[in-house]
């Protein structure tokens, strides 16, 4: 980090782009528009959730960083929101869920049909707002980011109930699902500025490893936190069969009865064995395990930022990935 720049919280992040974010919310709404009352239905209720969309921030956050504040960067910002939006709906469908952000999922208001039909709209919106662009090159990542994104859902769906995922595997699974849309948000800012192709890979590698970073701290909170600051039900991910980073660690590290248990609980979706998991994951120091390599990837993200310009917007992606290891939701 430059020495002549302090690295903000989440707070002064969000002031400083309050203004860009302003725009891109009116931005939003306008382009949400449409004459099918239930697709504006539901498509308010998910993008006024209350997230804090920090992929649209990261792209809007990277183009400043590098002189520029263009239009182009709010609509860029805003089919990103869209992608990871329609992501969210179909993610609920598939899981199951019933809560996200605190309150009842799209699917539990509105159906499961209702859900996955506007999360088609979503992403067909986000390639009209792309095109009107007319950038093959932007497209083109965001056409490949998309289909990496539905990959990961698939490659994440064969692990469902399969007590044999390993690290590598879960990597693989949350590179395509999380971490690639970071990395597509921070390098869209740079080609909005035609860097050149070392800045552009920079701000990928960097955008990658917060996802990765991200998506790490997030596992650890189904495990750690609590469902009101959380925001949805705590043990979601073993209730769905999902072994993630922490209980992955602990099924390596603990002894034979243990382990039996904890294959027994992922193949079967128990969420009543949640306090078997979480006892097995506190003795094998599972989630210390995770945040050091959470710590990690925030630390690489960090790194892939060295040559950018010292200014508050490079210091608030520094601070992005600090925020992505602190946070308690």
């Amino acid at each position: 980090m430059p020495a002549t720049t302090s690295v903000p919280d989440l707070k002064a992040i969000q002031t400083l782009a309050a203004p860009d974010m302003a725009q891109l919310d009116a931005l939003i709404r306008q382009r949400l528009d449409s004459d099918v009352v239930l697709i504006r239905q539901v498509a308010e209720y998910i993008i006024g959730a209350g997230g804090k969309r920090l992929r649209p921030m990261l792209l809007l956050l990277a183009a400043r960083a590098l002189g520029h504040g263009g239009s182009d960067a709010r609509q860029l910002a805003a089919v990103v929101e869209f992608i990871h939006t329609a992501t969210l709906l179909h993610d609920d469908v598939v899981d199951e869920s019933d809560l996200r952000r605190g309150r009842q999922t799209a699917n539990a208001v509105w159906g499961n049909a209702a859900s996955v039909l506007v999360g088609d709209f979503l992403y067909s919106r986000s390639f009209q707002l792309m095109v009107e662009l007319d950038r093959m090159p932007v497209m083109k990542l965001l056409a490949d980011t998309t289909n990496t994104i539905s990959e990961g859902e698939v490659l994440q769906l064969l692990h469902v109930h399969n007590p044999d995922t390993d690290e590598a595997a879960y990597l693989r699974v949350i590179e395509r699902k999380t971490a690639i849309l970071f990395a597509a948000a921070a390098e869209l800012g740079a080609m909005l500025t035609n860097a050149d192709a070392d800045t552009c890979r920079a701000l990928h590698t960097y955008g990658l490893n917060l996802g990765y970073a991200f998506q790490i701290a997030d596992d650890v909170l189904d495990y750690a936190s609590d469902a009101v600051t959380l925001g949805k039900n705590l043990g979601d991910d073993l209730a769905e069969g999902k072994a993630t980073l922490p209980l992955i660690h602990a099924m390596a590290h603990c002894d034979a009865a243990t382990r039996a248990e904890l294959r027994r609980i992922v193949e079967h979706g128990d969420r009543d064995g949640l306090n078997v998991a979480q006892t097995a994951i506190q003795h094998c120091a599972s989630l210390d395990y995770c945040r050091q390599r959470a710590q990690a990837y925030a630390d690489a993200a960090v790194a892939a930022l060295d040559d950018l310009p010292d200014n508050p917007y490079t210091a608030s992606l520094h601070g992005l990935a600090r925020y992505a290891l602190s946070r308690d939701h």
